[in-house]
């Protein structure tokens, strides 16, 4: 009879630190989508946005290892971290020093919805968007409880939303 093994922080640290486009959730391994163009440009843009308003607040970490011990470690496309970025030179980020996880969800849509959703609520990140590409909305997720969050809010293209004291146009 098969048995699963299930990996931690640690071993996938060391097994896999050469071997790009994996992440580890809730022990197991999964090879993340080929990036596309689309997804790509709404990152960039994404990005572009936040950089522009939260400079010196945050730290603008994007496709950057989140660390959730003992058996998690994604790569969210965008986070803003607390500053200061020099913290980040000897440890990889954990969800204490998370202000917002930004996932653009295309390919990996349902993947962000349910599995990412449910680990980024329990580690206690304290907001989550997912740029759902595939219905051009903003699902902006707030208050985590369990493994979920409390509040679900849809945002179309062109309605503000907004973070830390700040009203974000997104396109």
């Amino acid at each position: 009879m098969a048995t699963r093994y299930r990996f931690s922080v640690e071993e996938f640290e060391r097994l896999f630190a050469e071997v790009k486009g994996v992440e580890l959730l809730e022990g197991e391994i999964y090879e993340m989508s080929p990036i596309g163009p689309k997804h790509a440009a709404a990152v960039g843009r994404m990005t572009g946005t936040l950089a522009s308003r939260f400079a010196g607040r945050a730290v603008i970490w994007v496709q950057n290892p989140l660390r959730i011990p003992p058996s998690s470690e994604l790569q969210p496309d965008l986070m803003l971290l607390l500053p200061p970025d020099g913290r980040y030179e000897s440890r990889l980020a954990e969800p204490a020093d998370v202000l917002l996880v930004v996932e653009v969800g295309d390919s990996t849509l349902s993947y962000d919805r349910e599995h990412k959703l449910a680990l980024y609520a329990e580690a206690g990140i304290p907001e989550y968007w997912i740029l759902n590409l595939v219905d051009d909305v903003l699902e902006v997720y707030r208050e985590p409880i369990g493994r979920n969050y409390r509040s679900r809010t849809l945002y179309r293209s062109g309605e503000p939303v907004e973070f830390m004291g700040e009203r974000l146009e997104w396109w």
